[in-house]
């Protein structure tokens, strides 16, 4: 029989494969930014920071398996916005085609190759994560290979008091290490904080994401947003590794990725230096 480490290591070794890389993010990766499969990861934002659409835009460009609890989200956003992400056309293009025959027939044939499926229950219990686990794989005979919580203050008891939080996230990580899954969990940062006030679009530091609870995910991304204000109406999507267990990171949050953002789509790319001028 094999030791406790070699156990350990040939899970390192299943798990220790990346997870599809992004087209347009590379600003992000040259942070050293690595997403692996098995990981509990934490994209953290301020309200208003676009945390939702990153992390759906994330999930959909991985084209994995994935069930995604949508407390935060209703079906009929969630869905419009899985729409965009494959289709390229914004949320009111989306809505126009839906009240066509012949448009609602064309997303119903592009979003039916989406391997995303929604659970929306507020708030998050552990009984509807076991339920929507087991349901998931009597459809699909497999677990899913990501699982986004969206977001932690969604879980039961939850809302605001840190020792609630801090045991949502030892059984979310609990789950990650028996499912073998890449999880995902959104959560709040400050807006109160001085760096808050003074540059909102800014990604908040490590210290500023509320309760303090990142000590659990092995991968902590914070998001800020410059709203759009260039033409085609996309904006910045600043995305700072504040935390990375295996690899480089900036708790302050200084040094950031600049992506390009169009909220209208939920789409998110390269960052085009002419856009600033």
């Amino acid at each position: 029989m094999a030791n406790s480490v070699v156990l350990g290591l040939k899970a390192k070794r299943k798990n220790a494969k990346e997870m599809p890389r992004i087209p347009g993010f590379e600003d992000l990766y040259s942070l050293g930014c690595r997403v692996t499969q098995g990981q509990v990861v934490m994209v953290a934002g301020r309200s208003g920071a676009q945390k939702s659409g990153f992390a759906l835009y994330m999930v959909a460009k991985w084209g994995l398996p994935t069930l995604y609890f949508s407390a935060d989200m209703a079906a009929s956003t969630a869905s419009s916005r899985v729409a965009s992400i494959m289709t390229g056309k914004t949320g009111s293009e989306v809505d126009a085609l839906l009240d066509t025959s012949e448009g609602a027939a064309y997303l119903f044939d592009v979003t039916s190759e989406s391997n995303i499926t929604f659970c929306h229950g507020n708030p998050i219990t552990w009984g509807l994560v076991e339920a929507e686990m087991n349901c998931y794989v009597m459809r699909h005979n497999m677990f899913p290979k990501v699982v986004v919580f969206d977001n932690l203050m969604d879980f039961s008891g939850a809302d605001s008091d840190y020792q609630a939080q801090m045991a949502v996230m030892n059984d979310v990580t609990a789950f990650a290490r028996h499912f073998g899954c890449t999880t995902v969990v959104l959560h709040h940062a400050t807006d109160k904080s001085a760096a808050a006030v003074n540059d909102p679009s800014r990604p908040p530091a490590r210290s500023e994401i509320k309760n303090g609870v990142a000590e659990k995910p092995e991968l902590v991304l914070t998001v800020g947003l410059k709203p759009p204000v260039f033409h085609e109406g996309r904006g910045e999507m600043r995305v700072a590794v504040v935390k990375q267990r295996e690899g480089e990171c900036d708790p302050s949050a200084q040094k950031f990725a600049l992506l390009s953002c169009d909220p209208s789509r939920t789409w998110f790319g390269r960052f085009d230096t002419r856009q600033a001028a």
